[in-house]
């Protein structure tokens, strides 16, 4: 048997070492985040109170937007406030609380962008039966499944790392308290943790991209045999802008979580995650919504 010291908090080492930079890096962010967070809102709301986007794809344009504030929120707000801290540091319990909030908002993205993908094949391969294959009973069971698997991975994921001991250094060598640096960290053992790390990512990255890809593999042959041209447009348009942001938000979780801790780079994965905690759920409005001329007029 051995004592050990528990780590009670840790020190982040914080995005850029360029402390002369702060002002404008915080000045920057914090319009990235405002602007995510006015833009999920705003579509939330608009699909709330206007009757005609009461739809299936809105709805889960609607879970989208939520997902997007939870994953801001859960890692902006505290790196925000540690660009003006010369000591960066967050509470044990913060840290994981933290770690479990972002686990929760990337693992339910994944799967939902998989619902969504299903919605547009259905809404495009089978129009006819769209209303059955896509009532209100199966939208909502499709939403509290997805929010299910997210919450049920995150928990996983919290609870193992809970039973690690960190007893010796507590610098976490990123901006926030993300499952490979923190583990990084372990005293003990983090053999199971990896483990169950590569299984839920089999299941959440690569099983859920082929989902998404077979979907819209259907989508395209069936987008060719439209005659119209202008139809043809639509669909397209519509195909495209979530495929940008599939692959987007696929390539950098599948960079960040399927490979080895010891592989983990500083640098370049500071700027994988600044895409997926701030660009991408500001661009997602946009690119998901604001585009469309249903969302203009109820906005």
């Amino acid at each position: 048997m051995f004592n050990h010291t528990r780590v009670t908090d840790f020190i982040m080492q914080g995005l850029f070492d360029h402390p002369q930079h702060q002002r404008l890096i915080f000045g920057l962010f914090l319009c990235f985040y405002m602007t995510a967070i006015m833009g999920n809102s705003l579509i939330i709301g608009a699909i709330a109170i206007h009757p005609p986007l009461h739809t299936p794809m809105y709805f889960f344009i609607a879970n989208l937007a939520l997902v997007d504030i939870l994953c801001s929120s859960s890692v902006l707000p505290k790196m925000l406030k540690n660009l003006f801290q010369e000591k960066k540091t967050i509470s044990f319990d913060g840290c994981i609380a933290q770690l479990f909030a972002f686990t929760l908002s990337s693992g339910t993205e994944l799967v939902l962008l998989t619902a969504m993908s299903y919605d547009r094949y259905v809404a495009i391969c089978h129009p006819l039966r769209y209303v059955n294959l896509m009532s209100k009973d199966i939208c909502i069971s499709l939403a509290a499944g997805v929010w299910a698997v997210g919450t049920i991975n995150s928990l996983v994921h919290t609870l193992l790392m809970l039973r690690l001991d960190f007893c010796g250094p507590n610098l976490i060598q990123h901006f926030f308290c993300e499952i490979p640096p923190v583990l990084a960290l372990s005293c003990s053992s983090t053999y199971l943790n990896e483990i169950m790390i590569f299984m839920a990512d089999i299941f959440l990255a690569m099983v859920n991209f082929l989902l998404t890809t077979v979907s819209y593999s259907f989508i395209i042959i069936a987008i060719f045999k439209i005659q119209s041209s202008k139809g043809k447009q639509r669909a397209f348009s519509t195909c495209s802008s979530h495929l940008l942001v599939v692959s987007l938000y696929y390539s950098t979780i599948i960079y960040t979580y399927i490979r080895p801790t010891s592989s983990y780079s500083l640098d370049k994965d500071k700027m994988v995650a600044i895409m997926y905690t701030l660009v991408t759920p500001t661009l997602n409005p946009v690119i998901y919504s604001l585009r469309n001329n249903e969302i203009k007029v109820s906005c």
